[in-house]
């Protein structure tokens, strides 16, 4: 292959370079937020997707596509942007966040059916033996009622972020286009080697 590295990383360095990026995170929002700008979808088909796959986010269990795939269906949100805002808000480094802030505010939402003392005293032994019966009343549910509100806030703000920005963005290029053709109307229509 042309663009190959003779020596491929090994698996640490690839698992570094995924949790902490070469250049910098900046650079990251900067690709992510390129390609979805890019995409060839109307505003709210774009930002649909972006808050789909945010949503989507906060769920514990796993299925982000999944879910943010029904989601886009539903609301007619592009799936692509949905993958890239699932990929970009929900990734390794921001799961223990969120899924942390789901059941926090699970716990809120069902303060009369959990204990008061916080975690039960075996979640470490129930996550070890991963065994769902036991997970799903001190863990999972209050994760899953608590992703809803807080799925709902955070795309609701992702999708006013991103249909902004995409109505920004294609105004200004629709100007640069325009100015690039009145520009080659007045040269007659040839084009100025460049010297």
């Amino acid at each position: 292959m042309l663009f190959r590295r003779r020596e491929p990383d090994g698996l640490l360095e690839r698992v570094r370079t995924y949790l902490w990026p070469r250049r910098s995170f900046s650079r990251s929002v900067q690709y992510f937020s390129k390609r979805i700008l890019r995409l060839k979808a109307t505003p709210h088909s774009v930002a649909a997707g972006v808050a789909a796959g945010v949503f989507a986010s906060f769920f514990p269990l796993g299925f982000h596509f999944i879910v943010a795939a029904v989601l886009c269906w539903i609301i007619g949100g592009n799936l692509v942007a949905a993958a890239l805002g699932a990929v970009f808000f929900g990734n390794p480094l921001t799961f223990p966040l969120l899924w942390g802030a789901s059941w926090e505010t699970g716990k809120l939402l069902l303060h009369e059916h959990l204990p008061k003392h916080g975690p039960p005293e075996h979640l470490g032994e129930m996550m070890h033996k991963l065994s769902f019966a036991k997970l799903w009343h001190p863990v999972l549910e209050p994760m899953l009622i608590g992703a809803v509100p807080l799925g709902l806030v955070f795309g609701l703000v992702f999708y006013g972020i991103t249909r902004w920005g995409m109505t920004v963005f294609r105004e200004q290029r629709r100007k640069r286009m325009a100015e690039r053709a009145e520009k080659k109307a007045r040269q007659g229509g040839r084009e100025v080697p460049a010297e």
